[in-house]
């Protein structure tokens, strides 16, 4: 068995997965604010409830970029104290297990390469949509991470007149005084205003599937993250703006689609 990890600024979640099925998952509150030992030691506890000596490794996403050679990692979002962890060390010393640690985005697009919407294609894309826009790039079935696991970070690429991520995750709600789950109820209740929101969003993703089409010509894109969850009010706009991409074959072979597990990252990480 294997023990997969999410590290969040806001949680922290791990599950206990035996070949493809989750046995036990568990989640702590995140100490962001804290020293690098007490976030270590939240880390670190949540894995030992989970530990017994059935657990051959230990696979853990992380949003920050990664040396996956030495498992260190540098600037984690949302947690100021973690500057440069030496996580893999760390925890292998703790738990005489190996430890494998990666981008959190890269977690969930193997997991969704492995068990989930991406299963069965060989080149894919995963996107996470949340507090920002994360991803990562399966080529030959095969993760591929760039030097320090940052590679296809497509989120920064400059758009219009700041990047992608201002235009296609939570900045994007908030700069019109809303967020995704308020938009989503009053576009359930049919409101007209929260309907053409919801279009304009649909339409900067547009733009970004096309970004990941000319990059990478992958055969499928899978959204994830809590705002993916809102794809009924926004992938009409979506699919018609990657209509407009100049190669229709390309279009006519590309799959895209949407996360159906919440625990696929946990799943990836599990696989590391």
């Amino acid at each position: 068995m294997k023990i997969g990890v999410d590290l969040g600024g806001t949680n922290i979640r791990a599950a206990l997965v035996d070949g493809q099925r989750i046995v036990r998952k568990e989640k702590t509150a995140c100490p962001a604010k804290g020293s690098c030992e007490e976030v270590l030691e939240a880390v670190a506890g949540l894995i030992e409830s989970l530990f017994s000596d059935a657990v051959e490794s230990v696979g853990i996403g992380v949003p920050s970029v990664v040396d996956t050679h030495r498992g260190i990692v540098y600037d984690v979002a949302n947690i100021p104290s973690w500057k440069e962890v030496h996580l893999k060390d760390m925890l292998e010393e703790r738990f005489g297990v190996p430890v494998h640690v990666n981008n959190d985005s890269n977690c969930f697009t193997l997991g969704e390469s492995l068990f989930g919407q991406g299963k069965g294609y060989a080149d894919m894309v995963g996107v996470t949509l949340g507090t920002g826009v994360g991803s990562g790039i399966i080529i030959d079935g095969k993760l591929y991470e760039g030097r320090n696991a940052g590679a296809g970070e497509i989120g920064s690429i400059a758009y219009l007149d700041k990047d992608f991520e201002s235009y296609c995750s939570t900045p994007f709600f908030v700069s019109h005084n809303t967020s995704g789950a308020e938009l989503a109820a009053r576009a359930e209740a049919g409101d007209d205003d929260a309907i053409a929101l919801w279009n304009e969003f649909g339409n900067h993703l547009g733009e970004l599937v096309k970004t990941i089409l000319f990059a990478y010509d992958p055969e499928a894109v899978v959204f994830g993250g809590g705002i993916a969850a809102g794809h009924p009010y926004f992938e009409a706009a979506m699919n018609a703006r990657v209509a407009t991409f100049p190669y229709s074959e390309t279009v006519k072979g590309i799959r895209i689609l949407f996360s159906q597990d919440q625990d696929i990252a946990l799943y990836g990480a599990s696989s590391l």
